[in-house]
């Protein structure tokens, strides 16, 4: 298949995206691949390999076909669908709508890759905003016409500029027949952050969940705008999902304000998983000191995560070198924290 431009490619994705940099070696940072969170997770499966690198050698031969371009698209969707995001397959994706001349489709999935790596905290947003400025610049080459526009959108959804963001995704891209096309993910983004009482929106948007199972931003956006045990199930999905990212901070909040405290207590709030797993690898490790991370939680008002902790530490009192720990964090304590120590050790 002749190439639509032959330019797109070393003009856009390596200069805007960066994106081999990005998922081999963070270039820019000084990073590696260290920086890519293991709980990020890279293909697995020949499946997998396939969607996740279409350069490999095994495509050589066939990339330029559209067929073979639109079998590996496909490829790649039903793996997001299936709960398998892998890191480069969105930047893949981006890769092979260009070949098909999808310029639009192209930066979306150059986006969605980057978002996600925002996401687990690799990067901070201002990255996501250079890449959408550079391409915003660039407005001479032949496919600027859908490009420019597409990126402005981006930009504006990246500021939280929803109105602008959601006019100017649906000029470029109007009525996408995909329900779970991240297009319409963040369109549903849009309508939600500016009408959180918006009840379709809200339907739809949860109803595209498994696509974005690994998609930080998407819990993050319905443990803000859903109400009640919803809100809260997003909040410590995403919080599981991406401690270390972006979102954790108020996702943290949310659970407290659900739990009965207040937004400040956030930053002593655990999620079930989190404790369950200093738990675990305290005893692995036959370390007590390693719970110190749960005293700030055992020291808050009732609250169903301090419930929670309180009684997965209380079984670890038969064990001489947790027992010591308590009884001597208990004796520098006061409080709630001194109270709840006391009772934990009386096993």
């Amino acid at each position: 298949m002749k190439r639509t431009n032959a330019v797109f490619l070393p003009a856009l994705i390596p200069a805007v995206f960066a994106m081999t940099q990005i998922f081999f070696s963070c270039a820019g940072q000084g990073g590696s691949r260290a920086d890519v969170p293991a709980r990020y997770p890279k293909a697995s499966s020949s499946t997998e390999r396939m969607a996740g690198n279409p350069g490999g050698r095994e495509n050589d031969a066939n990339i330029l076909e559209p067929e073979r371009v639109i079998e590996i698209l496909d490829s790649i969707a039903e793996l997001e669908r299936s709960g398998h995001f892998r890191a480069g397959m969105g930047a893949n994706e981006s890769m092979l709508r260009e070949l098909q001349g999808d310029y639009a489709g192209s930066i979306i999935a150059g986006y969605k890759e980057m978002s996600y790596f925002y996401g687990f905290g690799v990067f901070g947003k201002e990255r996501i905003e250079q890449g959408m400025e550079s391409l915003i610049a660039i407005d001479e080459m032949p496919w600027a016409q859908r490009a420019v526009p597409t990126a402005r959108a981006l930009l504006a959804f990246t500021l939280g500029r929803w109105d602008e963001a959601e006019k100017g995704l649906k000029a470029v891209f109007g009525e996408i027949d995909e329900p779970d096309h991240f297009v319409n993910l963040l369109l549903l983004s849009c309508a939600m952050e500016k009408n959180p009482g918006d009840r379709k929106a809200a339907e739809a948007y949860r109803a595209i969940r498994a696509r974005y199972v690994k998609y930080p931003e998407y819990w993050y956006r319905g443990a803000r705008l859903f109400p009640g045990s919803i809100g809260s199930e997003y909040a410590e999905t995403c919080i599981n999902l991406a401690p270390d990212g972006p979102f954790t901070s108020e996702c943290r909040g949310i659970l407290a304000v659900f739990s009965g405290l207040k937004a400040e207590d956030g930053a002593s709030i655990k999620s079930k998983i989190e404790i369950e797993t200093l738990i675990a690898r305290s005893v692995n490790e036959g370390n007590p000191e390693l719970l110190s991370d749960l005293m700030p939680l055992i020291g808050l008002p009732d609250n169903h995560f301090t419930v929670y902790a309180t009684g997965a530490l209380r079984s670890l009192v038969s064990v001489p070198v947790f027992r010591e720990y308590f009884v001597a964090v208990a004796a520098g304590s006061n409080g709630r924290l001194a109270d709840r120590l006391a009772y934990i050790c009386r096993g």
